[in-house]
């Protein structure tokens, strides 16, 4: 059965097929810039990539019609007809309390979702464009919601309830919903896979570090806690967005800045975490190697193509990243009662040469002891040295495959 799965976002849609019947990909891609001009579509599959750009895409459906042409490309496609394509399992940020598993689309379902937009207003909108654009362009295939917080709808109210007025919660639903669900969810179970334990016996801490990053404790086999709260913005230090942070700040800025709420949005979530730290950039890569200049500064210039004067900053975003990184791990650590594994995953989480090392050091005393980096094979790494209590692991992020096999279950 050939699975279709897309995350649309404001400005693009990514999308890839499997085949689940061995659970093999065959094709990826994504369109970006959609209505902003100088549109790109990117396709790899396994006869090879192509790259188009330049053309004008003005809307999601334009550019899922794109995509779906590609999949019939005689020369990279891996269908001859969209009849092939089963079902479309669709990414959703935000479930809010209505959703507490992957669900199939129908009309009452979409408009529960529209009832949910001002939850999640920079995610979901665009998550009902391409339902929208796939019930049109692919009017057979069944379509499935896939949502970020429906794995975290175990948590138990000690950790999902604020201390705000009770009658908050009760009226407006303001709560801790947590996201990168499918992403922790996909590490629980290829991790307690890897070491041949049952999930339900495991403590497992799951750190989805990329341009938005959370940390989840899992616990039987079910969310007991996660960085993310009503929305994507709390908790650990990300690309552009602060995370945790005191609330009297905002009032405070309010007030000398005589900024608006829309100019704290955009303060809060797109001028802030490590861009903000650093005044050069989001990217932990190139951050990594402005941050060390001064340890190697002929090899750093040559990575920068010149020398760049913010590496002290740039090394600061880095240590209050790992630096707020640790101490949700202990936390949650504590909260559990012990920790079994601790996997990375995610952009930085698989690539970084510093982070997961550096959020790791000095943990000996909860079982934490870090060795050789061993390469365990299909992109997968070992930390730990193997004396460790704890394992550490470094895990592709897959949160499509865990989507598309969502999409089968309940299509």
């Amino acid at each position: 059965m050939k699975i279709l799965v897309l995350n649309c976002g404001s400005s693009s849609v990514k999308f890839r097929l499997f085949e689940m019947d061995g659970e093999r990909e065959l094709l990826r891609g994504q369109v970006e810039r959609i209505g902003t001009g100088g549109s790109r579509l990117a396709v790899q599959s396994e006869k090879g990539c192509s790259t188009l750009a330049g053309m004008p895409v003005q809307s999601h459906k334009q550019a899922l019609y794109m995509a779906l042409e590609s999949l019939k490309d005689p020369d990279l496609g891996a269908i001859s007809s969209l009849q092939e394509i089963r079902a479309v399992g669709h990414r959703v940020v935000h479930g809010g309390s209505c959703f507490t598993q992957s669900v199939k689309i129908d009309e009452d379902v979409k408009q529960r979702l529209y009832g949910l937009v001002d939850l999640a207003p920079l995610h979901n909108p665009y998550s009902l464009m391409g339902i929208e654009a796939a019930a049109a362009l692919l009017p057979h295939a069944r379509s499935v919601a896939v949502f970020d917080t429906a794995f975290h709808q175990t948590l138990p109210p000690q950790a999902y309830i604020y201390a705000l007025p009770f009658e908050l919660y009760e009226k407006h639903g303001i709560r801790r919903y947590g996201f990168h669900g499918t992403s922790h969810r996909y590490i629980m179970e290829e991790s307690s896979k890897f070491i041949d334990r049952d999930a339900k016996d495991l403590r497992i801490i799951s750190c989805h570090l990329g341009s938005g990053a959370s940390i989840a404790a899992i616990m039987k086999g079910e969310s007991f806690d996660t960085s993310m709260g009503m929305t994507p913005l709390e908790g650990l230090v990300m690309g552009t967005r602060c995370g945790d942070l005191d609330p009297a700040i905002l009032l405070y800025l309010m007030e000398r800045e005589k900024l608006a709420p829309a100019e704290v949005q955009e303060l809060l979530n797109r001028k802030s975490g490590l861009l903000g730290i650093s005044g050069y950039t989001s990217d932990a890569k190139r951050l990594e190697q402005a941050a060390y200049l001064d340890r190697d500064p002929d090899k750093a210039r040559r990575a920068l193509n010149s020398s760049h004067p913010h590496h002290h900053r740039s090394r600061l975003a880095l240590e209050i990243f790992c630096y707020r990184l640790r101490k949700y791990i202990g936390a949650y650590a504590a909260a559990m009662g012990g920790l079994d594994i601790l996997a990375f995953t995610g952009g930085i989480g698989e690539h970084s040469a510093t982070i997961p090392q550096d959020s790791c050091a000095g943990m000996e005393f909860m079982g934490i002891e870090l060795g050789q980096k061993t390469d365990l094979g299909n992109g997968w790494h070992e930390l730990s040295a193997p004396s460790s209590r704890a394992r550490v692991l470094v895990i592709p992020a897959n949160e499509e495959l865990m989507i598309a096999r969502d999409t089968i279950k309940a299509a």
